[in-house]
């Protein structure tokens, strides 16, 4: 097991198994601030106080604030002091299982080479956010750890699968049932031999791919840059050459759609914008609202009214893996024509809504007023996201949204 591994056995900081269900949480980026904050209520022991510390702050103070990062900071130390988090005595790799309904998954927990990140080995779909790329590279940095995973995904491997389904046979570390129905369970390979193997096997590996988790990734490689520049020199073994992942078989992942609302019609009326779509798409009204049974199918929900939106086939360009997306199609035939966001990585008239929260997310932003229209789409396929990566593009950002949702804080990669 060398530094240029694509992954290696870390020794992880975790919670006491009687606090696991009390620690972890779900992941930054699914909960708002107020959401977050609900959660976190009358728990002290969540790791949401890490990594949404503003919730622990007067609701004034911008979540980018230095304060924010110091308070996490300080959140982490204190947890690491009361005994609440503690690190495995020498190196480890972790399986971790979901299983939400009838839907199980297995990955395999471990630190990945930021140089595989670098130069592709790790293959990108999106572009990042600059302001989420900027926040949790301050947090990471300020924290000297990853609390949450990035998830990776990987072309089926018969030699992995059949490793896992041996080391699940034993007793798990942790075994619980988290407030949204979802079943986490944690196993700790401990045992040099199955590391070695796990190692091994994961290096005959060409490449594997992001699934959700671009912001912490970039993160990880920037902080890397960062303390290497600080260092000056550095053999590749220091924690901070690797971050935190779980990397799960192509063949137990699960896509929902992730959906769109703006913030207004680019000064049209609802009839005028009606029209402008209908030019590219054959616009029905719906008794309700419409989650779409196929691709290029969208469902328009525009104040009270839903409407079927199909886009014209000549319009759709079957022969390139980028244009041809749902995601696709929707910005460049009507997000940036029509409304005017050319660019929604950084517009701030365009929000995403990830699929598990259905249509009645939707509804509650446009309902409230807070947003003029939104978008619910099909979901994206992964065979689509790995062509699409394979080709060194990108999708336009937030085209996936992965179920189930990892949590944060069961296993922390100290850097």
């Amino acid at each position: 097991m060398d530094n240029a591994s694509l992954i290696q056995p870390f020794p992880g900081l975790r919670p006491l198994p009687e606090l696991v269900a009390r620690v972890s949480a779900p992941p930054y980026d699914v909960l708002n601030r107020d959401e977050a904050a609900r959660l976190a209520a009358g728990n002290p022991y969540s790791i949401l106080h890490v990594s949404k510390a503003e919730i622990d702050l007067d609701p004034a103070i911008s979540p980018h604030d230095d304060r924010v990062y110091r308070q996490a900071g300080q959140r982490l130390a204190e947890m690491k002091a009361q005994g609440l988090l503690v690190a495995d005595p020498a190196p480890c790799l972790y399986l971790y299982r979901l299983i939400q309904g009838d839907h199980a998954q297995v990955g395999v927990v471990a630190a990945t080479a930021v140089e595989a990140y670098l130069s592709d080995r790790v293959r990108k779909h999106e572009l990042t956010r600059p302001d989420k790329e900027d926040d949790r590279t301050r947090l990471a940095d300020t924290l000297s750890a990853n609390a949450g995973p990035v998830f990776l995904t990987y072309r089926r491997s018969a030699a992995i699968d059949d490793l896992v389904q041996q080391q699940i046979l034993r007793a798990p570390e942790y075994d619980f049932t988290a407030e949204d129905g979802v079943r986490h369970t944690l196993w700790v390979i401990r045992e040099r031999a199955v590391l070695e193997q796990l190692v091994g096997h994961f290096e005959a590996l060409s490449r594997v791919y992001v699934a959700d988790g671009h912001h912490r990734s970039a993160a990880a490689a920037r902080v890397c840059r960062l303390r290497r520049q600080v260092a000056g020199r550095y053999t590749g073994a220091e924690p901070f050459n690797r971050f935190l992942a779980v990397l799960f078989p192509d063949n137990q992942m699960r896509i929902l759609e992730y959906n769109r609302v703006v913030l207004d019609l680019n000064g049209l009326d609802e009839t005028t914008f009606l029209e402008r779509v209908s030019q590219r798409f054959r616009v029905t009204p719906t008794d309700g609202p419409l989650r779409p049974e196929r691709p290029r199918v969208f469902g328009l929900l525009l104040g009270r009214r839903w409407f079927r939106l199909e886009i014209d086939p000549r319009w759709v360009d079957e022969t390139n893996p980028i244009a041809r997306l749902d995601v696709s199609l929707l910005q460049d035939h009507l997000l940036a024509p029509i409304l005017g966001i050319g660019d929604p990585r950084r517009d701030g008239r365009i929000d995403f809504v990830g699929g598990i929260r259905g249509t009645d997310g939707l509804e509650q932003r446009v309902h409230s007023g807070s947003m003029a229209a939104a978008f619910c789409l099909h979901p994206t396929v992964l065979a689509d996201l790995m062509a699409v990566a394979d080709a060194d593009a990108v999708m336009p950002p937030k085209s996936t949204w992965f179920e189930p949702k990892l949590r944060d804080g069961l296993v922390i990669q100290e850097i």
